[in-house]
């Protein structure tokens, strides 16, 4: 059998098909990237930081702290004050998605039970987050993403 002779024309064909890939790896990397970014948090992110310490402070004030989890179908979100009893608030507001993405988003239609804000969902395995607007009867408000992370 004739030996063959690795010439210019081979190395270019391997340097140009090795940076291709990677080129086009790259571009299917940075398109999903800018496809799946869910938008803007603040209009004005200078104005928001102008009010973010009082915010913040009064929203520790409150001294609540929340926690998530799915079973049977149901998403329990369970706000409780310093003491351990939960916490009805005056007004709720909920999105519940995935983190990565935000074709899955909805709003959970939550009711207090007594004990825990409970609504029907049907997730996938996987980690989702609740990001929460909650008002407390002071007008105080207390925002925060929730994560829940769903076995299955």
């Amino acid at each position: 059998m004739a030996e063959r002779e690795f010439t210019g024309k081979h190395m270019l064909a391997i340097f140009v098909g090795a940076f291709g890939i990677i080129i086009t790896v790259n571009l299917i990397l940075a398109y999903n990237a800018v496809a799946t970014f869910p938008g803007l948090e603040a209009k004005n992110s200078y104005v928001a930081s102008q009010q973010f310490n009082e915010r913040r402070d009064a929203q520790e004030g409150l001294g609540w702290t929340v926690d998530a989890k799915a079973k049977g179908g149901l998403v329990i979100l369970s706000i409780l004050d310093e003491a351990g009893q939960p916490v009805q608030v005056a007004e709720l507001e909920a999105v519940l998605g995935r983190a990565t993405h935000v074709q899955e988003d909805f709003e959970p239609d939550f009711q207090f039970d007594g004990t825990a804000y409970v609504a029907k969902a049907s997730l996938g395995g996987g980690n989702w987050n609740i990001r929460m607007k909650a008002k407390a009867h002071d007008g105080t408000e207390f925002v925060q993403r929730v994560v829940l992370d769903v076995r299955g």
